[in-house]
């Protein structure tokens, strides 16, 4: 197999900035998005960073995704509103969402945004980190099309649908959770037939519901907590699906339309985005303070002691150096773009 490439964060920034351009996005947007993506790649979560903006830009020459959409936003009461995203791409939608809750918790206390219409919205800790980095909590769940077999059933049922929380740490980077209530993302799987890689070993599951580590014959994942505790992230699925979809008026489970199916059919994605204020609660003061206090004191812990966030942190910081790694396919189809769009291709 061929080796890996890596490529500076600035290069691919450019690369992606000029194609999103090319495919009408205003530059606001495209820089939205693209700045997300490289500093989701940075944090090393490969499976929603630069990797998917093929994906995005396939959907957007399909016509299922607006790179103009009519984002409306209305506010429902004091605290919270209800965000149309016109079938646009669900990066920038939430973006204008968490942004929308911001504003509302500076205002109020707390902001929570339903968000319907969208599509998909990369990693939810862009959202929560937004937050928390202006000194609020942040809260973000989003759902999928169904992926991941409900425990104990052998059939897809719900999505993947991520959790991300993050709280501020005074003078450091925020802590945040950032994890999908599946063993795995569906993106890894993508990733993994695209690279010829294994997958791990009881995450994923073939059509007869067995085990397998091979991406070609996986056709579900296991919910998060494996054969024995899957309950758990099951359940947290089935939550995260009725905030997110039923709650904006979205579909739920099985009626949410495929991400890798029919690139002509829109996703009708909903997510929920939440802002607290701290300074209204009695610990709200020191709040960042104390989180520095209880991460330094995990890490002081025997062992190796990360706190939830701290992976990300630790790749970026490397990949600043060394770069972003890209798979061969992976630089392959994104030269095939460079030359469908008439952008400078990847060197």
């Amino acid at each position: 197999m061929t080796a890996e490439v890596y490529k500076d964060h600035k290069v691919l920034r450019e690369w992606a900035l000029s194609c999103l351009e090319s495919v009408g996005l205003s530059h606001e947007h495209a820089l939205v998005l693209t700045n997300a993506l490289v500093q989701t790649s940075l944090w090393g979560i490969d499976s929603h960073g630069i990797a998917r903006l093929p994906h995005y830009l396939a959907r957007i020459k399909a016509g299922s995704i607006k790179p103009s959409p009519d984002i409306q936003v209305r506010e429902t009461g004091p605290c919270t509103a209800q965000l149309n995203g016109g079938h646009g791409l669900g990066i920038v939608i939430c973006d204008v969402g968490m942004n929308t809750a911001i504003r509302l918790a500076k205002r109020n206390g707390v902001g929570i945004v339903g968000v319907s219409e969208s599509s998909h919205c990369g990693a939810v800790g862009l959202y929560s980190r937004k937050a928390a980095n202006l000194g609020l909590i942040g809260i973000s769940f989003t759902h999928s099309d169904p992926l991941v077999v409900p425990f104990g059933g052998v059939e897809r049922f719900l999505g993947t649908n991520p959790i991300s929380i993050a709280v501020p740490r005074k003078g450091s980077l925020p802590l945040c959770l950032d994890m999908a209530t599946s063993s795995i993302p569906w993106n890894r799987v993508m990733n993994a037939r695209r690279d010829v890689n294994e997958l791990p070993r009881g995450v994923a599951v073939d059509e007869k519901g067995s085990f397998t580590t091979d991406p070609q014959e996986t056709r579900a994942l296991f919910p998060l907590g494996g054969e024995e505790y899957g309950y758990k992230g099951y359940g947290l699925a089935m939550m995260i699906d009725i905030l997110c979809g039923p709650l904006n008026g979205m579909p739920f489970g099985p009626s949410v339309s495929v991400m890798y199916g029919d690139l002509t059919e829109r996703r009708h994605l909903g997510s929920l985005l939440m802002a607290i204020d701290p300074s209204r609660f009695a610990g709200g003061e020191t709040l960042a303070e104390v989180a520095l206090q209880i991460t330094d004191a995990a890490k002081r812990q025997k062992g190796t002691v990360l706190f939830p966030g701290e992976p990300e942190y630790i790749s970026e910081s490397k990949r600043l150096e060394t770069g972003i790694p890209i798979e061969p396919e992976l630089l392959k189809e994104m030269n095939q773009w460079s030359s469908k769009l008439g952008v400078p291709p990847l060197r």
